[in-house]
């Protein structure tokens, strides 16, 4: 597919989806950019402001069959994975599979589970199957996790381990509408009449993973490759980050700078699409010294600090 099509397709997506969600465009392009860019999303943000409904209606969009797992402390590995069980009348056991067979998983809260169910995702999302008593079941293309979080709540939590955080290619916050647009969020309700929201199917599951297929079209100069590496390599270096992002934080920038590329109908990455996603991209694989919290720095701002810190390279066309 022509890079020129892949971003016809990501806008028809963009206003189908704009017809729900009201005010977020940036945020619903970020989430079709780490779409297209095979990655996992971490969307963590308060109660109420549609991170479910997000996901559910990009799966509508998208046309991938959908899923959903509510996290909760008493949540099994084999609730996700699935298990054997013992099928009387054939006399043997049988794989039933879990939730996690399917193309977007929704993993709600999910940081309501213990680390071992946690845990149970990892194979998944890095290497796209499940192996249960030793026997492995791949999962169908596209697989992707989209997983919520609340930033606040403490009690009955358990944190993701930086492995599992390292495995999601972004990490996004909604945010909350301003007074205008949750004026028009109550105005669409009346209009619908029912508190369910649908949007049209907009591609198939073999568009979008031809679109996926294209990005590997868009050309990444060496002088964007060394601006990326340095970011991840300051991340490294900053005296305040006790872990720094890992290479694969660097795979993931330099993705989600494609996918960002041909959004805006280019087949070149420039340096503000590295820019637009370093934040998305790094913030949340760094840990910063504990005695840091006195101050209230965030791995946020210490992206941003790093953004204007290390030169900017001049885009170079391919």
């Amino acid at each position: 597919m022509k890079l020129d099509m892949v971003a016809d397709r990501c806008r028809d997506t963009l206003v189908a989806l704009s017809q729900v969600i009201v005010g977020k465009e940036e945020v619903l392009e970020r989430i079709l950019a780490g779409i297209l860019s095979s990655g996992h999303i971490l969307i963590e943000d308060y109660p109420g402001l549609a991170k479910t409904l997000i996901a559910q209606l990009f799966a509508q969009a998208l046309d991938l069959n959908f899923k959903r797992i509510q996290f909760t402390p008493d949540l099994l590995p084999s609730d996700i994975t699935g298990s054997f069980l013992f099928d009387q009348r054939e006399g043997r056991f049988e794989f039933r599979r879990g939730p996690v067979f399917t193309n977007l998983l929704l993993a709600d809260e999910i940081n309501r589970a213990t680390p071992k169910t946690q845990a149970a995702l990892l194979e998944a999302m890095q290497e796209t199957q499940v192996t249960v008593e030793g026997e492995r079941f791949p999962l169908d293309p596209p697989f992707l996790v989209i997983a919520t979080q609340n930033p606040i709540e403490l009690e009955g939590t358990y944190p993701l381990p930086e492995a599992q955080l390292d495995r999601f290619l972004m990490r996004l916050a909604v945010g909350y509408p301003d007074r205008e647009q949750e004026r028009e969020i109550l105005a669409r309700r009346r209009e619908r009449r029912v508190d369910a929201a649908r949007v049209p199917t907009v591609l198939s599951r073999e568009e979008l993973l031809a679109m996926q297929a294209a990005l590997e079209d868009v050309f990444v100069s060496e002088a964007i490759e060394r601006y990326i590496v340095d970011l991840v390599q300051g991340t490294r270096a900053d005296s305040r980050v006790a872990l720094g992002a890992s290479p694969r934080a660097a795979l993931a920038l330099l993705k989600l700078a494609r996918a960002q590329a041909a959004l805006c109908r280019r087949d070149f990455v420039t340096p503000d699409d590295v820019k637009t996603m370093s934040v998305p991209a790094l913030a949340h694989r760094l840990i910063l010294r504990p005695e840091l919290w006195v101050s209230k720095v965030s791995p946020d701002q210490v992206v941003a600090e790093l953004l204007s810190q290390v030169p900017t390279p001049k885009a170079e066309v391919g």
